[in-house]
């Protein structure tokens, strides 16, 4: 099948990879450079420093396949639409391929490859359609996540489903962890998605819109702590910012520490305090009180420094009350 893959972080590049194994693919679409790091250097996104190399092996003929093109639209807008259709159009793809692009397409882009355009998404829809899945499926504790294929509309992750694949989450997997697990299975789910597809035999499934959830995207203040919460939300909410944009906190009135590993305690606290207070210190970690049970900081990170364990950080740092 000829295809226009759509995508832009690193999670894309393992689809984008298998994809050119398989299917021609004919061109990439993808975001715009952007300046990044202290120095502002103009950077590509991952998935056009996969198709650079990938043309560089092709011309050097290390790889078989074709040269595949580049575009990288700042704007959908109508007065700039024309020509990029145009260029589209010109591919005769069968199906365009989108998989954490980032912006959402005009009915006129959807409307041009011959079977559709399908999009790979990182939940088991309708639940948490949006920006972030990984991030809020962690954070909201859930013990399975997934990615579906659907037929992409002109909706935010509203089209109908075609295939899922199902992973579990345990109790300790973090943003990251779960993010290269969603990244690697969603390739193959994509080319079982593509054979029906081709054969005819993919049955489109409705989603139920009365259970669907929202994933907005997430920033720094996403992981500011709240002690008032329970042992479990809190320790939820470290793992699902890590390794970005990290829980965060202060202690001793005003000292910013990042949190970047915990544990939910067994043990009960056993003096009275406020939640945020410390009631132990040592080499095991720092056991504070929270709205519900008593959750234990593994590893932590001051502003300026590097990351260490929680027992290392109290050689150095007196901490008696995280607010």
């Amino acid at each position: 099948m000829k295809i226009v893959f759509m995508g832009t972080p690193d999670f894309s590049v393992p689809t984008l990879r298998i994809l050119t194994q398989t299917h021609q693919v004919v061109c990439v679409v993808t975001k715009a450079d952007r300046p990044k790091g202290r120095g502002n250097v103009m950077t590509p996104p991952p998935v056009k420093v996969f198709v650079q190399q990938h043309n560089q092996d092709v011309l050097s003929g290390a790889v078989q396949g074709n040269v595949i093109d580049i575009m990288q639209p700042e704007s959908y807008k109508k007065d700039v639409l024309e020509p990029i259709l145009n260029q589209l159009r010109s591919y005769n793809a069968d199906v365009f391929v989108t998989i954490s692009y980032g912006k959402i397409l005009p009915q006129a882009v959807l409307d041009i490859p011959r079977l559709g355009c399908i999009n790979v998404h990182a939940s088991l829809l309708p639940a948490l359609r949006g920006a972030a899945p990984i991030w809020h499926s962690i954070i909201n504790g859930d013990k399975q996540s997934g990615v579906t294929t659907m037929m992409t509309d002109s909706g935010i992750d509203t089209g109908d489903m075609l295939l899922t694949e199902t992973v579990d989450i345990d109790d300790n997997m973090t943003t990251g962890e779960l993010h290269d697990k969603l990244a690697e299975i969603s390739g193959p789910v994509l080319i079982k998605t593509l054979k029906l597809l081709e054969e005819g035999t993919l049955v489109p499934i409705k989603q139920d819109h009365s259970k669907a959830t929202y994933a907005a995207m997430v920033n720094r203040d996403t992981g500011h702590i709240d002690w008032n919460k329970s042992a479990m939300e809190i320790h939820n909410l470290i793992r699902g910012t890590n390794p970005f944009p990290s829980a965060y906190t202060t202690y001793n009135g005003g000292e910013r520490v990042k949190i970047h590993k915990s544990i939910v305690s067994s043990q009960q606290a056993t003096t009275q305090g406020a939640p945020g207070t410390v009631i132990k210190a040592d080499k095991d970690g720092i056991d504070v009180i929270t709205g519900h049970g008593v959750l234990r900081i593994i590893e932590i990170q001051a502003d300026g420094a590097k990351r260490m364990a929680a027992g290392d950080f109290i050689n150095g740092h007196k901490v008696t009350q995280f607010t």
